[in-house]
């Protein structure tokens, strides 16, 4: 895997619709493409990274909220509590937000990064990450939670986005 081969991808993208596989072993490529996630990442200042926003399809998600890296492999949501509402961002969406209605307490089943199956609750701000996380490795996206006004608007600026990227593209070549 080279530098160059990950790069953010933006909305209208195939890959964003896409439901991830399951990671089915830790290997290399796994470790390389979790450290390759966060250096994106942290460049652009996100906080929570999906493997399909990569161009990746497998369910791998990176988080971090300020407490360290934080790996999820295989992700599930056991249990869910409470409720809050909340702008969200997203690297796929850039300079777009959405008001987002999620549980605020949920419990997770997963992978970490050496293969270790882990349990814990999350709350606030690391529950809405994770849940935001998962969407992306189920085909959803942050503009679907939007009103049909709010995803007209969201969807011409991205189109506007995509040509010019495309245009980019074909000039590089």
């Amino acid at each position: 895997m080279q530098k160059t081969d990950l790069r953010i991808h933006i909305y209208g993208e195939r890959i964003l619709r896409k439901r991830s596989l399951p990671v089915k072993k830790i290997d290399d490529s796994i470790i390389e493409l979790r450290k390759r996630m966060a250096e994106i990442m942290y460049s652009k200042q996100g906080i929570g990274l999906a493997a399909p926003q990569v161009g990746i399809n497998k369910q791998l998600i990176i988080i971090d909220i300020g407490n360290g890296l934080v790996t999820l492999i295989n992700p599930i949501i056991r249990k869910r509590q409470g409720r809050s509402t909340m702008e969200e961002g997203c690297l796929s969406f850039p300079g777009v937000s959405v008001k987002v209605t999620r549980p605020n307490k949920i419990f997770i089943k997963a992978v970490n990064e050496i293969g270790k199956e882990i349990e814990f609750w999350a709350e606030d701000l690391f529950a809405r990450v994770i849940q935001h996380e998962i969407d992306h490795l189920k085909g959803r996206l942050i503009v679907d939670y939007a009103n049909l006004l709010k995803r007209l608007e969201i969807k011409n600026k991205f189109r506007k986005l995509l040509k010019q990227r495309f245009a980019e593209n074909v000039r590089l070549s």
